[in-house]
């Protein structure tokens, strides 16, 4: 016989979590942060799109924690000839609080490097550069000067107590070599030049060494297929689609594209500190603050401008969907620019918030009562007895609690925490339950779209309609109920995203 666990707090604090988690309340469909803000769309290189922090379900890295930040989105696999290289000129950050203050104390800062190598060729006895990436076939990192045109690397390196501290800021290094600098992939431009994209991607994960950790961690930058399933264009339409229908019913509109992402392997000894297992974590993107455009027709490869002054945030994101989908028009571009110690000037989207008014617009149903005060304390604390840190400063961030277990991949359920609900309260024991799963933290599997749409249309609150149980965008991770999907779509180890899309349809 099963025992019933219930955690000890009320249902008004689960229900503020999974909407918190969900992107409080908002309709179906959205990718998570893809051009989310006005400015952001005219600098896609440091628009971060989804951002993931969970225990590593890797047989053998339960003592770990992967971080995975998406940049760049909406690569079309045939973007050539020039692809997806990162902006050299960007500083890409994840930032991780660990004492619950709404400041950073461990920051892991990600620069780029593009060299043009100018490959040419003798044409009628003049030497003339060539317009393509590569002229050869790539297997193994690095290939020869003669063969790619464009090599791409990087450094990381970890700050301590405040991301400009530049006296306590160390660098990454490779495990076995002791380099600071490593390769990434060049993006899967075909099968002809990448035969097997997946083995030489595999080539650059890294094992590394992280100054102030006894445990060896791990590091991967490169090209991945897209992470997120949704069905994108209905849901701009009006929410023009079939909530009641079949949860694999839709196409996944971002199915044939891909993404960049930035994926961290840390060990939880690291990350957190004292007796508190929960830490807060969200990545930003930034530019420098003065450019100089160069019309010089030999400006480098890294971009026809010149870069100077401070760093200027132009990107954020921690809980998916929150800038899109609760911020309002005119304040987008402030929350990209703005720190989790300052969220409270956003107070009145969460205490009062416009999209379940629209929702009741388009289909005739009552939004739930205002102010939302449950939403207060889920957006800016998180939740007592599971997320929220033992000292809080109020600020919206991801947040995850190391001490609960990972759940393998072959067990995971893309509906996470909302299935571990049954009567008003939090049943461990129920069928489903995935404790592991968002918005404890956010793995990929986790679609966050469907328990949005459940959680803003009333599911934890008492007596909701039956129906709001099924409620759907029809966009679904193939075979994902039930764990499936973990291992078709995504990889059961890191950096658990898969491979891209190729370029080039032919073999």
């Amino acid at each position: 016989m099963h025992t019933t666990k219930q955690l000890k707090y009320p249902l008004t604090w689960c229900a503020a979590a999974l909407l918190l988690g969900a992107g409080i309340q908002a309709p179906p469909g959205q990718a998570a942060s893809h051009r989310e803000a006005p400015f952001i769309t005219t600098i896609p290189k440091v628009d971060g799109t989804d951002f993931y922090m969970f225990r590593s379900y890797e047989p053998g890295r339960q003592d770990f924690v992967t971080f995975i930040a998406n940049y760049q989105p909406f690569q079309t696999a045939y973007g050539g000839p020039n692809f997806f290289t990162l902006d050299p000129n960007a500083l890409y950050e994840i930032h991780v609080d660990n004492n619950g203050d709404a400041k950073e104390d461990l920051t892991f800062q990600f620069r780029f490097k593009v060299e043009q190598r100018d490959i040419a060729l003798d044409i009628g006895g003049k030497r003339v550069a060539v317009p393509l990436v590569n002229v050869g076939q790539i297997t193994q990192p690095d290939p020869s000067a003669s063969i790619l045109n464009v090599r791409e690397t990087y450094s990381v390196n970890v700050v301590r107590d405040g991301r400009r501290n530049v006296g306590k800021r160390q660098a990454l290094t490779h495990a076995t070599s002791g380099a600071s600098e490593f390769l990434k992939p060049v993006d899967n431009i075909g099968a002809k030049s990448i035969p097997n994209y997946a083995q030489y991607a595999s080539q650059h994960v890294y094992p590394i060494n992280i100054p102030g950790c006894a445990q060896q961690g791990k590091v991967f930058v490169g090209q991945r297929k897209e992470s997120f399933y949704v069905n994108l264009g209905e849901a701009f339409d009006l929410i023009n689609l079939n909530p009641l229908g079949g949860r694999n019913a839709e196409p996944n509109i971002l199915g044939d594209d891909n993404i960049t992402s930035l994926a961290l392997e840390v060990p939880i000894a690291c990350l957190t500190k004292g007796n508190d297992p929960v830490i807060g974590a969200w990545t930003t993107a930034s530019l420098r603050q003065a450019r100089l455009l160069d019309p010089s027709p030999r400006a480098t490869s890294d971009g026809a401008s010149r870069e100077g002054g401070a760093w200027t945030q132009v990107s954020r994101l921690g809980m998916p969907l929150v800038n899109e989908l609760v911020i309002g028009l005119k304040d987008k571009n402030r929350f990209n620019h703005s720190k989790p110690a300052s969220d409270g000037q956003f107070l009145d989207y969460v205490t009062n918030p416009t999209l379940p008014a629209l929702i009741q617009v388009l289909f005739n149903v009552p939004p739930p009562a205002t102010p939302r005060n449950d939403l207060v304390t889920a957006f800016l604390t998180g939740v007592p007895n599971v997320n929220k840190p033992a000292q809080v400063v109020p600020a919206e961030m991801l947040r995850l609690n190391t001490a609960i277990p990972a759940t393998a991949a072959a067990q995971q359920n893309d509906l996470g925490a909302l299935q571990c609900f049954l009567n008003g309260a939090l049943t461990l024991s129920n069928p489903g339950c995935d404790a592991a799963g968002f918005p404890n933290g956010r793995r990929p599997i986790d679609d966050v779209t469907d328990i949005t749409l459940r959680v803003a249309e009333g599911i934890l609150l008492p007596g909701h309609l039956v129906a709001i149980e099924n409620l759907t965008d029809g966009a679904q991770l193939p075979g994902a109920a039930g764990g499936a999907g973990a291992s078709q779509d995504f990889g059961t180890g890191f950096p658990y995203l898969n491979a891209p899309i190729a370029a080039s349809p032919a073999n």
